[in-house]
């Protein structure tokens, strides 16, 4: 038995030569995620950086025009630099701080759930006052809508825009900052072996 079960910990073991998948797959999920942020930002950039800095109906933030730039520079840029596997742990460090300031400043008040599900674990009374809303909200485009073609690309929900999705990118960029871009489809991986063994 014994015999059996250290075979089968050298067959997973031997995995381990791919262990460059998990930082790229990670670094290519997030690329579009954060260019579609930055882009959005520097779009408008008179709208962002009103946004920032509105304590009414915006962020409220301090210094709302160099924050504005800042956060959409370091989503687009990092995207950039993500996609290209290149200097990964240090863009990591802002974009990290990008998620803590959207989940302290945006989402906190909404507890954690992105989409509003009242049968899901952290589900908060504004969570559950959603599901008799979104079930008038049905009865209403059932008898008044065209409800088959309304719903025809996707189910009808409540965006209760909690922490979930950026808490979940926080994590992954802090994994991506300590396991770095990964062997041999990142940039960093070839120019710290060029340069970096030069110096050993």
């Amino acid at each position: 038995m014994l015999t059996l079960l250290n075979r089968l910990q050298d067959g997973l073991d031997a995995t381990r030569r791919l262990d460059f998948l998990a930082p790229l797959l990670l670094r290519l999920y997030l690329v579009p995620i954060f260019w579609m942020a930055g882009m959005n930002k520097l779009a408008d950039m008179d709208a962002t950086i009103a946004w920032f800095g509105n304590p009414d109906w915006g962020l409220g933030l301090p210094f709302p025009t160099l924050l504005a730039w800042l956060a959409a520079l370091t989503e687009a840029g990092g995207a950039i630099l993500l996609l290209c596997g290149l200097a990964v742990r240090w863009i990591s460090i802002p974009l990290m701080v990008t998620m803590l300031v959207a989940i302290v400043s945006v989402h906190w008040p909404y507890g954690w759930q992105a989409i509003a599900d009242a049968g899901a674990p952290f589900a908060n009374q504004r969570v559950l006052d959603s599901v008799e809303k979104l079930a008038r909200a049905r009865e209403l485009l059932q008898e008044h809508g065209n409800y088959d073609w309304l719903t025809s690309s996707g189910k009808l929900v409540v965006l209760n825009n909690g922490i979930e999705f950026a808490a979940t990118y926080l994590i992954m960029l802090l994994v991506l900052f300590f396991a770095g871009a990964g062997r041999w489809l990142s940039l960093d991986h070839w120019l710290a072996r060029r340069w970096r063994s030069a110096a050993w």
